[in-house]
C-alpha cells in the first residue's frame, strides 16, 4: 500500500487557475486537481487545497496567488513529475510573482532566501509504503 500523510490545509481553490510558463516537465502529467502540460502550463483545478505562505510569512493579497503556484510546483516535485533540481526555479517563480503583485522588493527577496535556506524538506518525496 502506498499513502501520504497530510496535514490540515488552510485554503481550497474555488475555480480553476492557470499559470503559463511554469517549469517544463520531462513528460506532461494530468491529475484530478493538478496538471502540468509539456510546455509548462500549470492547471490547478477547483477544489485543490494548499496552505498559503509558509514560515512567518503573512497571507497577504500579494502572496496568495504566488503561494498557490509555489505549493503546486513543490507538490509536483515531491511526486517526481518535476525534478528536485527544479526547486530553485519554483522559488524564483514565487519571488517573481510576488514582485509582479506589488510586494516590496525586500519582502519578496526575504521570502525567496527563506525558501532557499529552509524549504528543501517541503519538496522531498512524501509517498510512504507499507507491505
Amino acid at each position: 500500500m502506498r499513502y501520504k500523510k497530510r496535514k490540515h490545509w488552510k485554503y481550497k481553490t474555488v475555480g480553476d487557475t492557470f499559470h503559463h510558463k511554469a517549469i517544463k516537465p520531462e513528460a506532461p502529467s494530468y491529475g484530478e486537481f493538478l496538471s502540468i502540460a509539456g510546455d509548462g502550463t500549470l492547471l490547478i483545478s477547483g477544489g485543490y487545497c494548499y496552505d498559503g505562505a509558509s514560515f512567518i510569512v503573512l497571507d497577504t493579497d500579494n502572496v496568495m496567488y504566488p503561494a498557490l503556484i509555489h505549493d503546486a510546483l513543490y507538490q509536483l516535485i515531491r511526486e517526481g513529475v518535476l525534478k528536485q533540481s527544479d526547486r530553485k526555479r519554483a522559488d524564483e517563480i514565487l519571488r517573481e510573482l510576488c514582485l509582479e503583485r506589488g510586494m516590496s522588493t525586500i519582502r519578496a527577496w526575504s521570502i525567496y532566501y527563506g525558501l532557499r535556506a529552509g524549504g528543501g524538506h517541503a519538496a522531498k518525496p512524501d509517498i510512504l509504503t507499507v507491505d
